[in-house]
């Protein structure tokens, strides 16, 4: 059995992002920018895991390495959705959301901020487990983590920098981005996202229930395939595309990195 300090620090996590999601709903409300719901939730799932580290049971080093890994993957994720959420106008897909609940919106927007509370708590759960691993010293399943770590950050880092290049240049309006990672894997920033997850479970699996970390990756890779990564995505993809965008859903992988198809014989002006 889980101790029950375990439950009632996830409890008192709740508790804080339910009350900062109501006070930004609050702030979206008023200036209508319902992205910055990502933003918190961002900022929210690092400083829950940095909260969980510095109170679990674990071996201190350790847990000055998880809340260093997760803090830095929130200062970075927040960065960029700062600049992207505060410097474009609503996302597309909140902007469907709203369009689709009509004059209910903002109820039905308040419920989705609530839910991005739990979800905050749910993704910050496997620090809070990893935090728990008494193991001493650290070892190569911590030298292991810090790795996948390293190439996940990077490799989402180079991700958004590839496509935010590509956006930049006029010539590219209204085309589909295959520079770099881009043409191995339709959403290469996903995948590297997910690959991050996979860190705790290796720095948190000799703790006690370590196989619950299983429960960030695995929960990760549902949301991105059935929620709020791949299908508004790609459904606002083919809206603004149309046939360009078809042909690279059918000549790349739409997650794990894998040498695209041959072209179709459609002709489409990217990079």
């Amino acid at each position: 059995m889980i101790d029950t300090s375990f439950w009632q620090r996830l409890g008192l996590g709740w508790l804080l992002m339910i009350v900062a999601m109501a006070v930004l709903w609050e702030v979206q409300r008023r200036h209508g920018k319902a992205g910055i719901v990502d933003i918190l939730w961002a900022v929210g799932v690092g400083a829950l895991a940095v909260m969980f580290a510095m109170s679990g049971p674990g071996y201190p080093p350790r847990r000055l390495l998880i809340g260093l890994l997760a803090g830095g993957w929130s200062l970075r994720l927040t960065s960029y959705l700062l600049v992207r959420v505060l410097g474009m106008s609503e996302d597309g897909r909140y902007e469907k959301m709203k369009q689709e609940w009509g004059e209910r919106a903002q109820t039905y927007m308040f419920a989705f901020f609530q839910m991005q509370a739990f979800w905050s708590v749910l993704f910050a759960a496997p620090m809070l487990v990893a935090s728990g691993n008494a193991a001493a010293p650290l070892n190569g399943w911590d030298a292991a983590g810090v790795a996948v770590f390293a190439i996940a950050v990077l490799g989402e880092s180079t991700a958004d920098r590839q496509l935010q290049a590509f956006r930049t240049r006029a010539s590219n309006k209204g085309n589909v981005c295959r520079d770099g990672l881009w043409r191995y894997s339709r959403h290469p920033n996903y995948f590297f996202e997910w690959l991050h997850w996979w860190a705790y479970v290796l720095i948190g699996w000799q703790a006690p229930h370590g196989w619950a970390t299983l429960f960030g990756p695995a929960v990760m890779l549902f949301f991105l395939f059935k929620i709020t990564g791949i299908p508004p995505t790609e459904a606002n993809a083919l809206r603004s595309r149309g046939d360009a965008y078809r042909d690279y859903q059918r000549t790349t992988s739409v997650f794990f990195p894998w040498p695209p198809k041959a072209a179709s014989g459609r002709t489409t002006t990217t990079a």
